[in-house]
């Protein structure tokens, strides 16, 4: 076994006098190519400006369920794609909507907007009137004799398309596959047909329904993302003139991280990754990150400099002995965000690639472009010092101050953080039981936090968008719908048809909170007296007269119908976790009443499709937590070759993990498809303190202090520095925290808070963990060489002893 552990400290050490080697002379290349590096750094802009056109906004069902699942498929390829009409709802209100000239108006609206390339079709009670009117009158519009109009609106109007004298509902169908930039063409078109139609002045029209909504949220987004990266870099100017005042140029890191974003948004364009309401938060975090990135290299060479070596030294050396470290840190954090990547929530996927990528091309341009603008800057400034000396110096020399060889006294900062150091490792059990149990404590109680996936509660209460939304929901009672699929070999067959108009009377009669259902059963019903007809040449007679429109709606080909089940407002009123409950049920009344043989039925839907996002969020944030330990475990083994150098930095992180998810009941915080990434998150950005910490300690102990000491002294020296990391990691969430969108500011307040709790865990969680553990395996390992020892003495004496008993022996 010490053979074992001798030749793989052999190999560690080889492979560090490798990398370092490597850095060395990718030092020497940087100092070397100066020019052509800020040449590359600036076309390398100019591609990055390029491929940001290329991002796309997203909002839709992808961004919540992955493409290549069968609920997708079911959603997207048999219902949207087929069946799926998307509406925009105009609503003509605040006047007698009967009246001859609001009725003039809808309909010049209709001829306008039905020449809207992507608009397929338009309901409204004018287009009903004059239907009517053809087949009372055989003229295809509106009557003139208002009391003939009053008698067509009272006899063929339904209710939806005028729910009472005051309103009026026109839909704008458009194909269920539209996309978002066609959507906000045909709004923009809309509102345009309004303003032409000449309503009345005293009547108020409103451009509303869902897709009208989904636009107004997506450009609302966009808005915000760039307050929020403008408010972080305020938020970074000042945390670097209050903890980096200590070197020149002192806001050049966050020129260096901003520089890292604009690459970063030009990788997003080339690889189409899209903006979503997740990933746009990412740009923030990015900031926190990347900025300790570029504060270690300037760090680190201005600290060359300071000592008195030449600038060209003082570049080599900052890569070759920063950047190994810088890189360790980074590998760590990548493995954190990593297990991102197998939630099935695409959006979540997304926010994963992009921090990965995020980071990396920080670092990149913290390595390259970070030093070589210092390295270039400090040459300047030296040429205009000896200009300036030339001027002025008059051939006088001037004596150097001698340097005080006095200590320089701690200041608060270091000797509270020492004293919270001794504190912690005085009583270590105390601390870590507090912990465990408090950690228990959050572990279970994250099992009562709620899930919210409702899009409209991430948005701003008072977007005009969604208070619209909401004002039609109120005159409607909401128009939420499940969707259910049937294949078939035979449309016209009686017997399924009677099923789906049997089944439907079930479900409405059965289930208060369905409310009505529409299919081509009830269509074929009403067109015969009430009742489906019983042979197949009647319902194919039937087929013959229905307008292809109506057709269309709930029939495709001659092997697929659609039988929709209206829920009203479920979302308000039963939640996500009642509209599953609801489609359970809707699902076993098909097992109990089924098809007739050869025919299946698939339920679908929005609704259905989001109650997916839930049993992803509920299972999925679990396994990435606990896939994001063994990751960063694994890996911090992998570099360092030492269970105790792994296992300590992710005992303290999971410590954070628990307080979490407690902090978030206490707080009566919910579950979004963002906070579900927090855990990986916590392990990512605060398994860096700790490290950074264990890298102090075991320095310390070199140097031939105790654990105890070795701990103490770490904890001083290098805390200030975790804490500027801190500092500057806090600071670029706090700019999540004001957004407008509540999904967004809560993720930044829970991991602001987050992140201090990783800085609290490595400064009082850490310390006794690490010492304990350690002195722990040097009892082993001093029990073991005492052991040794004594197995070893006793077989010299059993052999002196067999000697001295031979004949002759006392005579030698």
């Amino acid at each position: 076994m010490r053979r074992w552990l001798r030749k793989n400290v052999r190999i560690t050490h080889k492979e560090v006098v490798i990398i370092k080697n490597l850095f060395e002379k990718l030092g020497v290349f940087i100092e070397s190519n100066t020019i052509p590096i800020i040449l590359v750094a600036l076309l390398l802009v100019l591609v990055s400006v390029q491929g940001a056109q290329n991002i796309t906004m997203e909002s839709g069902t992808d961004t919540f369920v992955e493409k290549t699942s069968q609920l997708y498929q079911d959603f997207d390829h048999l219902y949207m794609n087929i069946f799926g009409i998307e509406a925009i709802v105009v609503i003509v209100e605040d006047g007698q909507v009967s009246d001859p000239a609001a009725l003039q108006a809808m309909d010049r609206f209709e001829h306008m907007t039905l020449s809207l390339p992507g608009v397929v079709g338009v309901q409204s009670a004018t287009s009903v009137i004059k239907d009517a009117n053809y087949k009372v009158n055989g003229e295809a519009a509106l009557p003139e004799d208002e009391a003939e109009l009053a008698a067509l609106i009272r006899d063929y109007v339904p209710e939806g398309l005028m729910p009472d004298a005051t309103h009026a509902l026109m839909y704008v169908e458009m194909a269920g596959s539209t996309s978002d930039e066609q959507k906000q063409e045909i709004l923009r078109e809309l509102e345009v047909s309004v303003s032409m139609a000449e309503f009345p002045p005293d009547y108020n029209v409103v451009v509303t329904g869902e897709p009208a909504f989904m636009v107004s949220m997506n450009n609302a987004m966009m808005s915000s993302m760039a307050v929020l990266l403008g408010l972080s870099v305020i938020l970074m100017v000042v945390v670097l003139y209050l903890v980096f005042g200590h070197v020149r140029w002192r806001l050049m890191p966050l020129a260096i991280v901003l520089l890292g974003i604009i690459y970063t948004f030009g990788a997003m364009g080339y690889l189409e990754i899209p903006m979503t309401m997740v990933s746009m938060a990412a740009f923030p975090v990015l900031i926190g990150l990347g900025i300790d990135y570029a504060i270690q290299f300037h760090n680190r060479i201005e600290e060359e400099l300071e000592r008195g070596e030449s600038p060209e030294a003082a570049v080599v050396d900052t890569i070759k002995h920063t950047g190994p470290a810088v890189l360790i840190a980074l590998i760590i954090t990548a493995l954190g965000f990593f297990s991102l990547l197998t939630s099935s929530v695409p959006m979540i996927q997304d926010f994963a690639k992009l921090l990965l990528i995020g980071i990396a091309m920080c670092f990149l341009a913290s390595l390259f472009v970070g030093v070589t603008v210092i390295y270039g800057l400090n040459h300047m400034q030296s040429i205009r010092k000896e200009k300036f000396a030339k001027l002025f110096s008059n051939g006088k020399s001037k004596s150097k101050a001698s340097s005080s060889t006095q200590d320089t006294k701690p200041d608060l900062m270091e000797r509270l953080l020492g004293s919270t150091t001794t504190f912690t490792l005085k009583h270590p059990f105390l601390i870590l039981f507090i912990a465990l149990l408090t950690c228990s404590a959050g572990l279970v109680a994250d099992t009562q936090v709620g899930i919210q996936t409702d899009t409209e509660s991430f948005v701003p209460q008072d977007l005009p968008a969604l208070i619209d939304l909401g004002h039609l929901s109120d005159i409607t009672g909401g128009e939420d719908q499940f969707n259910i699929i049937i294949k078939t070999n035979n449309v016209a067959d009686p017997e399924l048809l009677q099923w789906m108009d049997e089944f439907a009377e079930h479900e409405v009669d059965s289930r208060s909170n369905i409310l009505g259902a529409e299919s081509m059963a009830s269509v074929i019903s009403s067109m015969n007296g009430g009742v489906i007809p019983d042979s197949e040449a009647e319902v194919n007679a039937l087929y013959d007269q229905m307008p292809a429109q109506q057709k269309e709606r709930f029939m495709y080909g001659g092997n697929m119908l659609l039988l929709n089940l209206n829920i009203g407002d479920a979302m308000g009123s039963l939640g996500m976790e009642g509209i599953e409950a609801l489609i359970d049920v809707v699902e076993d009344d098909m097992v109990w009443m089924a098809p007739p043989p050869g025919v299946s039925a698939t339920i679908t839907g929005s609704n259905v499709v989001f109650t997916e996002v839930i049993g992803a969020l509920t299972s999925g944030r679990v396994f990435m937590t606990y896939l994001g330990l063994g990751l960063v475990f694994g890996g911090l083994l992998l570099i360092y070759r030492d269970l105790l150098k792994a296992l300590v930095p992710v005992i303290t992180m999971f410590m954070v993990v628990g307080w979490s998810g407690g902090l978030m009941y206490l707080l009566g915080m919910d579950y979004t498809p963002m906070t579900a990434t927090l855990g990986a998150l916590i392990l990512g950005v605060g398994s860096e303190y700790a490290v950074l910490m264990m890298e102090r300690y075991f320095e310390e102990k070199e140097k031939g202090a105790t654990p105890e000491e070795a701990m103490s002294e770490a904890g001083t020296k290098i805390g200030k520095a975790i804490i500027t990391s801190g500092l500057t990691t806090l600071f670029g969430f706090c700019a999540l925290a004001v957004s407008d969108f509540d999904i967004i500011s809560s993720f930044g307040i829970i991991t602001v808070i987050d992140v201090g709790l990783a800085l609290f865990a490595t400064f009082v969680i850490f310390p006794p963990v690490m010492v304990s553990l350690d002195n722990f395996r040097e009892k082993r390992k001093a029990a073991k060489t005492l052991l040794d020892g004594s197995f070893e003495n006793e077989g010299l004496d059993r052999e002196i002893g067999t000697y001295g008993n031979e004949p002759g022996a006392d005579a030698f």
